[in-house]
């Protein structure tokens, strides 16, 4: 057999947990939270509610998880694609031009969808798709080094990032706290030395407030209301470092129990790393600005799903439960604008088509569940109808 004529046999456990990851995302149309209003006095849906939202600081939501679990798997697909475009002799020179194509695309595509109904272009760079289109050459360049080399970049990635936010000074007395968007006895604000990392007070804020006003924009850029900045780019980087090691265990294992065995061990490590540096107050758990304890805790749950994903769909061979979730993990990327343009549309297409209180018919505390259904289903069918067309959009 040619070079030409092999191929690198796809992994259902990838696609089932990147379906899984999007799915999450999608479902942001059902609206818990309206729903948990509606109904105050029920646990049940306010604990969905939770889980629909991100905390407001330290601490993690299965909403948090999104972002992380997918560029977590960003890394772990790349052994996987470099091993594919390598049979069919590409170059290096060819893989780097679609490496740096790939992070523009996904750069301005995720600039593009933030300034979608704007009156001007929106420039910034902290949702996922501008996260991982600014990271990503370098996790390119780290996926032809050895495992060693990758440790000891994650290492110095997130012990720098850690290290300039500590090297920052705390505002002082007489600090205007409106410049930060935040109140100064904001209940979330952290003490001591990790007030390091608190919200919009933070080096990664003081960055933003410089490099952001270098684009045109309608007022000067002061805080983010959710305390989200650019400089998160560089431990998101650090997570799909985490998955790119993973990936090269799964892609290189010589057995199944082997890898489960090592990659639960590494979950040990990271999720202990994680706690101590929060428990002991060296640096909190806090997804909005990335903390390396956060990358740490963050991916030692993106492994492991990850494990149980591959447990159930690849070694018990239980591909058809995960039909769902393939269908749209194999899509990702159209999944993501799927979602992000037309929700609205089918929406108000039911509301002219069909009736205009179509969502009302379970009543008003169900509406955001009956409307969020409809729209999924629609979205989860031009999917489908991609899969079985194998329209696949790939950057």
């Amino acid at each position: 057999m040619t070079p030409k004529t092999q191929t690198v046999q796809r992994v259902a456990s990838i696609d089932a947990f990147r379906g899984f990851v999007m799915l999450l995302m999608m479902a942001e149309v059902f609206e818990f939270g309206r729903v948990a209003e509606a109904l105050p006095n029920s646990a049940f849906w306010s604990f969905l509610s939770f889980h629909q939202s991100h905390v407001p600081w330290v601490g993690c939501s299965l909403h948090d998880l999104i972002q992380p679990s997918f560029s977590f798997l960003v890394g772990v697909a790349l052994p996987y694609s470099m091993a594919s475009r390598a049979m069919k002799a590409q170059s290096k020179r060819a893989m780097w031009f679609h490496t740096i194509r790939r992070s523009l695309i996904l750069i301005f595509l995720g600039i593009f969808l933030r300034s979608m109904y704007a009156e001007q272009t929106n420039f910034t760079f902290e949702d996922t798709l501008t996260q991982i289109g600014l990271g990503y050459p370098f996790l390119f360049a780290l996926g032809f080094r050895n495992e060693k080399t990758q440790w000891i970049s994650l290492a110095i990635i997130l012990f720098a990032y850690g290290l300039l936010f500590a090297l920052t000074p705390l505002p002082g007395p007489d600090f205007d706290w409106q410049e930060a968007g935040v109140a100064a006895d904001w209940p979330n604000h952290l003490q001591g030395f990790a007030a390091h990392w608190n919200k919009n007070t933070n080096a990664a804020w003081l960055f933003d407030r410089w490099f952001l006003n270098l684009f045109p924009r309608e007022t000067p850029f002061q805080y983010n209301g959710g305390g989200y900045s650019t400089l998160s780019f560089i431990p998101t980087l650090g997570t799909m470092i985490l998955g790119l090691i993973t990936g090269k265990w799964l892609k290189n294992t010589a057995s199944s129990a082997g890898f489960i065995r090592k990659a639960l061990i590494s979950t040990g490590i990271l999720f202990a790393t994680a706690l101590l540096l929060s428990l002991t107050g060296i640096n909190p758990i806090v997804k909005r600005i990335w903390t390396p304890a956060w990358t740490l805790f963050s991916g030692a749950w993106a492994t492991l799903f990850l494990v149980a994903f591959y447990y159930l769909a690849d070694v018990k061979q239980l591909k058809r439960w995960f039909y769902v979730l393939i269908v749209i993990g194999m899509n990702s990327i159209a999944a993501y604008v799927i979602a992000h343009t037309l929700n609205g549309f089918i929406d108000s297409s039911f509301r002219t088509h069909i009736s205009g209180e179509y969502d009302l018919i379970f009543g008003q505390a169900y509406h955001s569940l009956v409307s969020g259904f409809v729209i999924l289903l629609f979205e989860w069918l031009i999917l489908n109808w991609m899969y079985k067309k194998k329209l696949f959009i790939k950057i």
